[in-house]
């Protein structure tokens, strides 16, 4: 199963489009996560009581996990983000709170180091930026080593059309150019 996880709130958002570009490369079924549409619950200290309780029972049957549950049952996520104040949205930073589930998604060793429990071996990050990106270690940079830490995610890819704001930019153009990217990287 293929885990999309679309964190576009405009109608029309480019990087959606990038991101259906690759959706039509990939084989297989497509669950769809909107985490803009989600209202995720205040983590405060009555939920964390709450989960930390169910955690410690094995107990993973509260809905509060069940996005855990389909993140860890994907084979590949693709990661739809525009890149906003150097990073992305929010509601992903979010997201991935409520996924990274001890006991779930990953438990540590004796020597405690995290160990996935996720069946994910490939993300496929899509952003897209009005200005210039020059260092994804804010947005793609957490997300990839969150993937390889706890998610044990080794194939962690990147498109990102920016510039698309800039004056005089061929916005069509560039985001042209990034779909025949992403068209040359599924050959």
């Amino acid at each position: 199963m293929i885990l999309f996880i679309d964190v576009c709130v405009r109608k029309g958002s480019r990087t959606r489009r990038l991101a259906q570009r690759v959706l039509s490369h990939l084989p297989g079924q497509v669950e769809t996560v909107r985490p803009a549409e989600i209202d995720f619950p205040k983590t405060d200290e009555a939920f964390l009581k709450k989960r930390d309780a169910c955690i410690a029972a094995g107990d993973y049957s509260d809905p509060m996990f069940d996005l855990a549950k389909q993140f860890r049952s994907a084979d590949t996520i693709v990661i739809a983000a525009p890149h906003w104040d150097l990073s992305f949205p929010a509601v992903l930073k979010q997201y991935f709170e409520q996924i990274n589930v001890v006991g779930l998604t990953f438990f540590y060793t004796d020597s405690d180091r995290p160990v996935t429990l996720c069946r994910a071996k490939r993300l496929i990050y899509v952003a897209t930026a009005g200005g210039p990106v020059r260092d994804h270690a804010y947005g793609f940079g957490y997300v990839k080593a969150l993937g390889e830490e706890f998610y044990g995610i080794e194939d962690a890819v990147c498109f990102c059309a920016e510039g698309l704001d800039l004056i005089g930019a061929d916005a069509e153009a560039i985001l042209q150019g990034t779909e025949a990217e992403i068209d040359r990287a599924f050959c």
